[in-house]
């Protein structure tokens, strides 16, 4: 998809928007028109789109402190088209569990699920965050809710689909070492009488 450096657009959106209005005082309005217009049009694509997309590169490239200083430049999420807000949240979310702040992670990931995500792919995602922090938190009954929940989804990205049996997996092992460890206790508890 076409990006745009966004402090190139941020000066776009200056020359295009003062550019036009100096050209339409000093030679008439159909002189400074177009720039006005494309100043415009730049404006609004930062405010419906704001910097998701080239924050999602920094994040794959795994520049997290960049991103995160990228991510903030975006002007109110209220304002940005609904896909694009679900991926600021998700992204405001895998910074934050990034700087190992669970709790702000876990608001964030929640707004994002809120939001009807644009794919299954997309609500596995967030759902498998949230489980790995309702995991980490030893909230095993949220985390088994949200890998039902992921069961459900047509998930057709191969890492996605990896990383969700790598946890169920994971999540199963857990199960029995609980299990194994209660026996245990029984069988000694048993021996002591």
């Amino acid at each position: 998809m076409f990006s745009i450096n966004i402090y190139l657009k941020f000066a776009g959106i200056a020359v295009g928007i003062l550019g036009g209005i100096a050209l339409s005082a000093a030679f008439g309005f159909w002189y400074g028109f177009p720039f006005i217009l494309i100043g415009i049009g730049l404006l609004l694509s930062y405010i419906f789109l704001g910097t998701v997309q080239s924050t999602a590169q920094l994040v794959q490239s795994q520049d997290f402190e960049a991103a995160e200083k990228r991510l903030n430049l975006t002007a109110s999420p209220k304002f940005l088209y609904k896909t694009n807000r679900a991926f600021y949240y998700i992204m405001k979310g895998t910074l934050a569990m990034n700087r190992k702040d669970n709790d702000e992670a876990e608001q964030w990931l929640l707004k994002a699920e809120s939001i009807e995500l644009p794919s299954d792919n997309e609500t596995a995602m967030v759902s498998l965050q949230l489980a790995n922090l309702q995991a980490s938190k030893g909230k095993w009954n949220a985390a088994k809710l949200y890998v039902a929940k992921m069961k459900k989804l047509k998930v057709t990205e191969p890492m996605l689909k990896d990383q969700i049996k790598q946890f169920e997996k994971a999540f199963t092992n857990r199960g029995q070492a609980k299990h194994m460890h209660g026996q245990r206790g029984r069988t000694r508890r048993k021996g002591f009488r």
